[in-house]
């Protein structure tokens, strides 16, 4: 196997660099400034990180970081990934908690202490799924980050008392307009081509949607911006911050930004990511679709029907915005939500994929059981 590029990418950092954050009040964006030019100053060792190309249909399915520091567990993954059509993996590189799954030897995520040793043996472990021509993809949760919300809470979204705000599931989130949360992104994003990642994802770009609406305000957005232009600029800026490592961008949208022309009160427009991104992650899960939708009672019983009309819309739509649906690779259901999901129903939301006209998917299942009998 050949892989499509090298990126040369530094093994470590500029000696005495995790100070320099400090200086500046402990702020992402003069920590990245300064560790730049630090490395253009000195010289430093370089490792060469080997990428695979993209497949032409990904065919992926999840895995916490925990899991991917459990070998047991994930070798059986690994093992369903090599004994049928799938093809790729996503990985927790940060999750809803805010932590990242493995050591980076980065000064300041080193300083935050941001990191938990879930995952010993990345980089080998991509290593091995790269000799096996497994395609990785980095998951990287953005906005809703507890963790960086308590190293700094003043760029969090607050309650109106000035007290830290939280979603209904107790997680607390940054405000999605502190342009300097959005240095550290980027710098987590480099992290991850860094341990050999051949894509990177983002999730949980949004403003949030759940929790005490009416008890919420934000310090750095000011309203008068819709929020669709605060996350089309924050897109923008991964764009032009991230596109010199020469690796795919996705992003997860919610599933109804297919079909619907407004933000969904949470920022997300189709047209608005779709020059930023090489992929588009739509989460048609069946089960979240209100009762009624395409007069259903319940959604999560017509998986094809749900599945194929949302990407049928959204192969349109990027039509009409002069793009290609090649773009479009939804993340499906498999895990049992508004109805029993059995290998029957995981494999009508591929069937719909394919009639829609597309031919890339990933399977989601936060417990990582997977219903193997669906994957062919």
């Amino acid at each position: 196997m050949k892989p499509d590029k090298y990126i040369l990418t530094t093994a470590g950092a500029v000696a005495g660099i995790a100070a320099l954050f400090l200086v500046f009040g402990g702020k992402p964006v003069s920590y990245v400034a300064s560790l730049e030019a630090g490395l253009k100053a000195k010289k430093i060792t370089e490792e060469v990180i080997a990428h695979i190309p993209t497949p032409e249909a990904v065919k992926a399915i999840y895995m916490t970081g925990w899991v991917a520091g459990t070998k047991d567990w994930r070798e059986d993954l690994v093992r369903l990934i090599e004994s049928t059509e799938l093809n790729s993996i996503v990985i927790d590189v940060k999750d809803y908690s805010g932590r990242l799954s493995f050591e980076t030897g980065n000064p300041y995520i080193q300083a935050i202490g941001a990191s938990e040793t879930r995952i010993k043996d990345i980089k080998e472990f991509i290593r091995q799924l790269h000799q096996k021509n497994i395609y990785t993809i980095a998951r990287i949760s953005v906005f809703q980050d507890p963790y960086f919300v308590l190293k700094h809470p003043e760029l969090a979204v607050k309650k109106k008392d000035g007290g830290i705000w939280k979603d209904k599931k107790g997680l607390a989130w940054i405000d999605p307009a502190a342009k300097e949360f959005w240095n550290y992104i980027v710098l987590v994003a480099k992290e991850a081509e860094r341990a050999g990642f051949d894509e990177l994802n983002f999730d949980y770009v949004r403003f949030p949607s759940d929790g005490d609406m009416k008890n919420i305000k934000y310090d750095y957005w000011n309203s008068k911006t819709p929020p669709a232009e605060v996350l089309r600029n924050f897109f923008a800026y991964l764009k032009r911050e991230l596109g010199s490592l020469n690796r795919p961008l996705s992003v997860d949208l919610f599933g109804m930004v297919t079909t619907n022309a407004d933000d969904l009160n949470i920022g997300q427009i189709l047209e608005y990511a779709e020059p930023y991104f090489d992929y588009i992650a739509p989460m048609v899960y069946p089960s979240h679709y209100p009762p009624g939708f395409q007069n259903f009672k319940n959604p999560a019983a017509h998986p094809y029907e749900i599945v194929r009309y949302s990407m049928s819309r959204a192969r349109e739509r990027l039509l009409a915005a002069s793009s290609t649906p090649a773009k479009l690779r939804p993340w499906i259901q498999d895990f049992d939500l508004g109805a029993d999901y059995d290998a029957k129903m995981v494999g009508a939301q591929m069937q719909a994929v394919y009639d829609a006209g597309l031919s890339s998917w990933m399977a989601w299942d936060a417990s990582n059981k997977y219903t193997r009998d669906a994957y062919k």
